[in-house]
């Protein structure tokens, strides 16, 4: 039996349509109470957004950049300080760093979650790097300049390993902003602390996304900076409105980073929805685990450690010629990507930190296999049984050249 239903990689359609009379209510009553940056709206947002990541507070921005670029600057990262975080992920999170006047530097992931290895920071800390002025945090060797944060990306929806992070950065005197951008409710079993912790609570601050395509998307930009840190959370309301503490005094220079509270309506409207959303994204990925199942040497499906609840914003297999079975795939009607085809370490923007080809082994074999496949919470089982017949058989060649809609030879 041959399918030949087209699946697109995302679907922001069904659910805009489905919640259309919610969020057409929230723009009216903007239009009707003239709110349109700020306001109750927002407020209201961030309350809810900060209980749901079991965090005190939480400031609206506009953009995940503006959320991380600003949690660096407020949680004190010196100009000309080095902050380490991965090479595999988007440009923001490097730029974020750049722009709050750090440099940032790179440490490789895990192979298993992609996410940053705590073996590789240590050995990053322990080697590269020595003590600093009376034994206070550390000096990168090669630059002469001061180790200031260390920035773990949630990447594809699962948390880092915290625990061993968070004590690396204790012993090393480092501050720890939380990359959460791809990790809406993402949730991480503490060892230490004997309980489920939630993604943007674990650090001094976290930077959330909500671009259309995350699991908790606006219908344009909008971001987050969650925190327990009363401190921060105010230096990050000033400098989200030009550095005012209030209307025309500036006791700092800030930037316009402010969130519009059309954004924050439609986010409150959704953010009702997300439990379940997260929910059906899991169960989606449990599915094609199932249907993976039979070709785990020839598919590697995402490795989900004992210790991790992951959200799947991106479900990402790895597969030999991954370029070849996409174009396949495409032409099968079956949309696909690539998260990310090159890593930040080899971008032209980031030549002058001298990194060269093999520098982070791991990070840079994956990069050639890996491919997102679809992955939101409408997808179908039908959806999905398409997606794992084409991908097989772009990937494959069984005896007789058929396959089932569940991938089993025939």
């Amino acid at each position: 039996m041959t399918n030949t239903a087209k699946v697109p990689f995302l679907d922001l359609v069904t659910p805009h349509a489905q919640l259309e009379e919610e969020l057409c209510a929230g723009f009216r009553f903007a239009l009707q109470t003239a709110g349109f940056v700020g306001g109750p709206v927002v407020a209201d947002l961030e309350r809810e957004f900060a209980e749901y990541c079991e965090t005190l507070y939480c400031a609206g921005v506009g953009s995940g950049t503006d959320a991380l670029r600003f949690a660096l600057i407020a949680a004190g990262v010196s100009t000309g300080s080095i902050v380490i975080t991965v090479p595999n992920t988007f440009i923001a999170t490097s730029e974020a760093i750049t722009q709050a006047g750090a440099v940032p530097l790179f440490v490789d992931v895990d192979e298993h979650t992609y996410n940053m290895d705590p073996a590789k920071l240590q050995e990053f800390l322990e080697k590269e790097c020595i003590p600093g002025p009376g034994g206070q945090g550390v000096i990168h060797k090669t630059t002469g300049a001061p180790v200031t944060a260390v920035v773990p990306v949630h990447l594809y929806g699962q948390m880092a390993n915290m625990d061993a992070i968070l004590e690396l950065a204790e012993t090393f005197h480092l501050i720890v902003i939380e990359d959460a951008c791809q990790a809406h409710g993402a949730q991480y079993w503490s060892q230490k602390e004997g309980r489920w912790r939630t993604a943007g609570s674990m650090g001094k601050a976290a930077a959330f996304s909500f671009y259309p395509g995350k699991n908790l998307g606006a219908c344009g930009e909008a971001g987050a900076v969650t925190t327990n840190d009363k401190e921060l959370d105010a230096r990050i309301r000033m400098l989200r409105d030009h550095g005012q503490s209030s209307k025309y005094f500036h006791d700092i220079e800030g930037y316009n980073g402010r969130l519009d509270s059309i954004q924050a309506g439609i986010l409150r409207t959704k953010l009702a929805h997300l439990p379940e959303w997260n929910a059906r994204r899991r169960t989606n990925a449990a599915r094609y685990n199932d249907l993976l199942n039979e070709y785990v040497d020839i598919v590697k499906v995402p490795y989900e450690p004992s210790w991790s609840r992951a959200v799947y914003h991106l479900y990402v297999v790895q597969i030999a010629d991954r370029d070849q079975s996409q174009r396949q795939l495409a032409a099968a009607g079956i949309g696909t990507g690539i998260h990310y085809p090159i890593p930040l370490h080899l971008q032209e923007a980031y030549r002058g930190l001298g990194y060269a080809a093999g520098a982070f082994p791991v990070t840079e074999a994956a990069m050639t296999r890996i491919l997102s496949l679809p992955m939101y919470p409408e997808l179908t089982i039908e959806q999905q049984r398409s997606v794992v017949h084409q991908l097989l058989n772009a990937t494959i060649q069984p005896e007789d050249g058929q396959l089932s809609l569940a991938g089993e030879r025939r």
